[in-house]
């Protein structure tokens, strides 16, 4: 059991493939890791690991969303005017800050989740926001996030070794005990296929609204705050958007050696 280490392990969580030996070790892993025990069903296999198995779950998992569309499409609330209006309104003003948001049918988690809302008498978003700490496999969601809220005050009660929350603190201590110049924020390029999934930096010291502007966002942002120092798999793009190129320093120093030495010979 990889809980408590004792018991011979008899359960193997579909989600996170975490063995427990107990439903007691089983609660505890879900609270520990965040974890809901719920298979992905959208978790990538490569071709060698390819059975009849994940055929027929991808069959499976298609058949529910053109069942999850189809029901969103007959819901009610879709047809309200005033919902409409809502939303295309909410689009406008995005378009006008230059950022294309786009929304899911009724029915689709993000699109009930989302609280996002716009405030025109002080012409301002307040944004409905995920953050994901990847390292410490942990998700927190914030509501009624302003638009000029800079990104390192967002994160102030969460990784800040003074200001955040001792509790939650404790559970994201390997951010808190490493220097803020180690923490990196990225977010998800949109409208990728998913074998090339990539991220954009974001810089901390300006707002949510300049970080914002250029992107495309469904539904609301999801900010993936991870650290340099540590190694993940997540390929961020150049400011200018070109792919990122492995040893290109060691490159250059051997093209700079190979002038040297053709010049003294």
């Amino acid at each position: 059991c990889e809980t408590c280490s004792k018991e011979e392990a008899k359960y193997r969580c579909p989600r996170c493939m975490k063995y427990s030996c107990s439903l007691l070790c089983v609660k505890k892993h879900k609270l520990a890791l965040s974890c809901n025990g719920v298979r992905d069903k959208t978790a990538f296999v490569s071709v060698n690991e390819f059975t009849d198995l994940n055929l027929l779950s991808d069959y499976r998992f298609l058949e529910d969303v053109s069942r999850t569309a189809d029901a969103a499409a007959r819901h009610c609330t879709v047809h309200s005017p005033a919902a409409k209006r809502f939303l295309q309104c909410l689009r406008n003003k995005a378009r006008g800050c230059n950022i294309e948001l786009k929304t899911l049918p009724v029915g689709f988690t993000k699109r009930r989740e989302n609280s996002t809302t716009f405030n025109s008498m002080e012409n301002k978003f307040y944004w409905h926001l995920k953050l994901v700490f990847p390292h410490c496999r942990a998700e927190y969601t914030l509501k009624r996030v302003p638009d000029d809220k800079t990104l390192t005050d967002i994160l102030k009660p969460y990784i800040d070794p003074v200001e955040s929350d001792p509790v939650v603190c404790q559970r994201l201590k390997i951010y808190t005990a490493s220097p803020q110049s180690d923490v990196q924020i990225l977010m998800k390029i949109e409208n990728r296929s998913r074998n090339s999934v990539r991220y954009n930096e974001l810089d901390a010291s300006r707002s949510l609204l300049d970080n914002l502007k250029g992107k495309v966002i469904i539904e609301y942002p999801t900010l993936f705050v991870v650290l340099k120092t540590l190694k993940n798999d997540m390929v961020v793009l150049g400011k200018d958007g070109s792919e990122p190129v492995e040893n290109s320093d060691s490159s250059s120093l051997s093209s700079v050696e190979e002038g040297e030495i053709r010049d003294s010979s």
